[in-house]
């Protein structure tokens, strides 16, 4: 019999269930975003806006669909400073009539093709002259949805195509309250997950096991969706992509994970750890340095400063701790945060953008030392006088699986 049947059943969720997101995006959210979206096209002297990708798709339209689960029909918007038109196939339009919507509709017969040449003749509709400038919604951290018939298309037409990511950027980095209230429920239902599982864990239990148990968790929590993730069973081998596999938990193992979920199309992303046996005292030390020293680096944090300000503070503070050196096969050690799992900007030695008011920023450096991993992803909303916590901060004290 395999370790997993001895496992404990998952119990009920234990934290108040929040109701299922309604996708109901407010009136004055998507005109807020739309106006300022616009401002930013216009700035860059951008004609019309095409949109591919989900995120993207439900910020600006606030249309949300179950298309999206597959490949074959694509829905895509086209914004232009006077209207917004979503493109979606016809088995789109029943869903659409059915609740009053803030754009304008086209619709194809067909499938990914069809839907392109649409978006073409779209664009071409609400725009008409040659020679305008159009943008994608293809970038860095957005991975945009179309094919070589809607870029030839669109270029085939005498329109000059350019990249809407950094426009898209600018006004998605700003979060609204509606957005940080989502990204808190967002954080309590992996947050209470991760503590549930962690107190019926015990030696013997395989990663898979550990996983399961978690996205289980995850979901009875109230979460809409269940992205992948990995928990990793670890005592020196440090291996933070691979997925969880039959290893065995054992005594003097680290539980290394880093852990999602979606609810209200906003994502909740954090790293925790736990052991198993008691921890020495120079772990003990270890755990308490790493985690104070995140938690008054996001305290720090005040709109005005870059994210290469706030990088280099914590180049310092690491030093002054006397700590080994920090984790550094990535450049970062923090990024933003909200319907993706990470977001610009980076809290990086080279990122010089600006932190302004409404940006939320995850902090997460890490440390291997001790034949244990050392890291705490914490979450702040930046306000007009400095940072506000989204969500529990980690553990005080190290969690202990006992033997």
């Amino acid at each position: 019999m395999t370790a997993s049947r001895h496992s404990e059943p998952i119990v009920p969720a234990a934290i108040e269930l929040p109701a299922p997101p309604s996708g109901a995006t407010p009136n004055a959210e998507l005109e807020s975003r739309l106006k300022r979206l616009r401002a930013e096209l216009a700035e860059a002297e951008i004609d019309a806006l095409v949109v591919t990708e989900r995120n993207n798709f439900e910020y600006l339209t606030g249309h949300r669909t179950m298309t999206w689960s597959y490949n074959a029909r694509p829905v895509q918007a086209l914004v232009t400073p006077s209207v917004v038109v979503v493109i979606g196939s016809t088995i789109e339009q029943r869903t659409i009539a059915a609740s009053p919507q803030r754009f304008q509709s086209r619709f194809y017969y067909g499938y990914a093709e069809e839907g392109a040449r649409e978006t073409v003749k779209a664009v071409a509709a609400a725009v008409g002259s040659r020679g305008a400038r159009i943008a994608i919604d293809y970038g860095q951290d957005m991975l945009g949805r179309g094919s070589l018939t809607l870029v030839d298309g669109i270029r085939a037409r005498g329109f000059e195509l350019v990249s809407g990511e950094a426009a898209l950027w600018r006004v998605r980095m700003i979060k609204s309250r509606h957005e940080v209230a989502l990204k808190r429920i967002s954080l309590a239902i992996v947050d209470d997950a991760f503590d549930a599982v962690v107190a019926q864990a015990r030696p013997g239990m395989t990663e898979a096991d550990f996983t399961r148990q978690l996205q289980a968790r995850i979901a009875l929590n109230g979460a809409e969706r269940l992205d992948p993730i990995s928990a990793l069973f670890m005592s020196g081998a440090y291996d933070y992509a691979r997925p969880s596999g039959l290893r065995a938990l054992k005594e003097h193992d680290y539980i290394w994970t880093d852990f999602r979920s979606c609810y209200g199309g906003y994502s909740a992303d954090r790293n925790r750890i736990a052991r198993v046996g008691e921890p020495s005292e120079r772990e003990r030390h270890l755990y308490g340095a790493v985690r104070g020293l995140t938690i008054e680096l996001a305290r720090s944090i005040r709109a005005g400063e870059t994210c290469a300000d706030v990088h280099a503070r914590f180049t310092r503070a690491w030093a002054e701790t006397g700590l080994p050196a920090s984790y550094g096969a990535v450049s970062r050690i923090g990024h933003g945060g909200g319907r993706e799992v990470t977001e610009p900007p980076s809290i990086s030695r080279d990122d010089d953008t600006v932190i302004r008011p409404g940006m939320v920023l995850h902090l997460e450096p890490k440390l291997e030392e001790a034949g244990g991993v050392f890291q705490f992803e914490e979450c702040v909303f930046i306000g007009d006088d400095g940072p506000e916590f989204v969500g529990a901060l980690s553990p005080e004290t190290m969690p202990v699986i006992p033997v």
